[in-house]
């Protein structure tokens, strides 16, 4: 399939990671405003709380998709990843701050009770948390210390997402079509995280495999 990806000269691309960092923020930045300015309704904490949870999803699943997208359909947008992986972080933890200091006041007696009667607020803290060395270790230092345990530790986005997943579920009285594509898009990235190694693996012994008919074909010819 030929690839529909678009590649920027090489002296614009520092800078095209830079603008999805401020076109990624402005959401969350604009809801802000309309906070601040009494626009977003009868319960604006709520809803600040629950439009930085869905942006959440939205670049969890970006996230997740630049593998696939490259696999699958050649559009090769590795160099963001990084920057969808933190600004994945950077709205969880504005909507887990917006719960805890706006919603609950920093009473942790609540939030423990709150989250004993809403299982899926563990869910939501759970992913939290295993985001929180992703984004440490999110730099070029990291890679190079931590060599091929990198690669290992940054696996742990697929248990994030499965997290992410069941919280967004339950947080949701009643599944819409947007919430359900999201929990489907969820599920199948983790699906194909999982098939990937299998199906590389069949087509490193299908490669082999070749490789060794290849001389007896040759045998046969000259015999």
């Amino acid at each position: 399939m030929a690839a529909l990806s678009f590649s920027l000269p090489k002296r614009w691309q520092s800078a095209s990671i830079w603008a999805l960092y401020a076109v990624g923020l402005l959401p969350a930045a604009w809801t802000f405003y309309l906070g601040a300015t009494d626009q977003l309704g009868a319960d604006p904490v709520k809803t600040f709380e629950l439009f930085l949870g869905l942006w959440t999803i939205r670049f969890l699943i970006l996230t997740l998709a630049v593998s696939p997208a490259r696999d699958l359909l050649g559009w090769n947008y590795l160099r963001y990843r990084r920057a969808l992986g933190l600004l994945t972080f950077y709205y969880a933890l504005m909507h887990f701050t917006v719960y805890m200091v706006l919603d609950q006041a920093l009473d942790i007696s609540m939030v423990v009770s709150d989250a004993l009667k809403r299982p899926f607020i563990m869910f939501g803290m759970a992913g939290l948390a295993l985001l929180v060395p992703l984004a440490l270790t999110s730099n070029n230092l990291s890679i190079r210390r931590l060599g091929p345990n990198w690669v290992r530790l940054h696996r742990l986005v697929y248990i994030v997402a499965a997290a992410g997943a069941v919280h967004f579920a339950l947080s949701t009285k009643v599944l819409g079509l947007e919430q359900s594509v999201y929990i489907s898009l969820l599920i199948l990235l983790i699906l194909y995280r999982s098939y990937r190694p299998i199906a590389r693996s069949r087509k490193a012994k299908n490669g082999r495999g070749r490789q060794g008919q290849q001389p007896a074909i040759r045998q046969r010819v000259a015999g």
